[in-house]
């Protein structure tokens, strides 16, 4: 059995988004996963990722949903996401699987519904695991990656990327058969 190594940041944040990639392209190579799920609001992380040449990978890019800053509001500017696009990245912008109706309630009524306390208990591990784990849920939920197959996904605390995960997500409505397998790297 390979043995691996986490890394564990001294820091939250986006100083450490390049060596969180190369953590990911080298455990993408050394482990020969073709899938890579990048949380990036700005498109910014996912341009880091692609400055390192990942190639054979195919990269998702999970955004958030328009009107999630303001209402009608796309946080991705149109031009970085037809430069994504272009490199071959696909770009995914949906309600977030920890955030829906659970969220809306919330801020209407108060309280804490089922979604949002499973975001909290992950978020023991961290905010960028449990983006990662969000993602990887999403991006599955809208085909985006082959059911069954491991993959890796990125996260983030505020900006950038501190955060990665090997998975194996499972559908929204099975989200408790989502099997997180490595974690490859998360701050302390």
């Amino acid at each position: 059995m390979a043995k691996y190594q986490t890394e564990y940041w001294s820091q939250v944040g986006k100083k450490n988004t390049r060596p969180t990639l190369k953590l990911v392209l080298k455990r993408a190579r050394i482990e020969k996963i073709k899938y890579v799920v990048i949380a990036s609001t700005t498109g910014a992380t996912v341009k880091e990722f692609l400055r390192l040449k990942p190639k054979a990978i195919k990269i998702v890019c999970v955004t958030h949903h328009t009107g999630f800053f303001k209402p009608g509001y796309n946080e991705m500017s149109k031009s970085t996401e037809n430069y994504l696009m272009k490199q071959g990245v696909v770009i995914f912008r949906a309600t977030h699987f920890f955030g829906g109706m659970g969220r809306a309630v919330r801020l209407k009524f108060g309280g804490l519904y089922p979604d949002e306390i499973a975001a909290n208990v992950l978020r023991i591990f961290g905010q960028g695991v449990k983006v990662a784990i969000e993602i990887a849920i999403m991006a599955l939920d809208a085909g985006l990656i082959p059911y069954g197959k491991k993959i890796i996904a990125v996260g983030g605390t505020d900006q950038g990327a501190d955060a990665a995960i090997v998975i194996i997500p499972a559908h929204g409505k099975n989200f408790f058969a989502t099997k997180v397998l490595k974690i490859i790297c998360k701050p302390e």
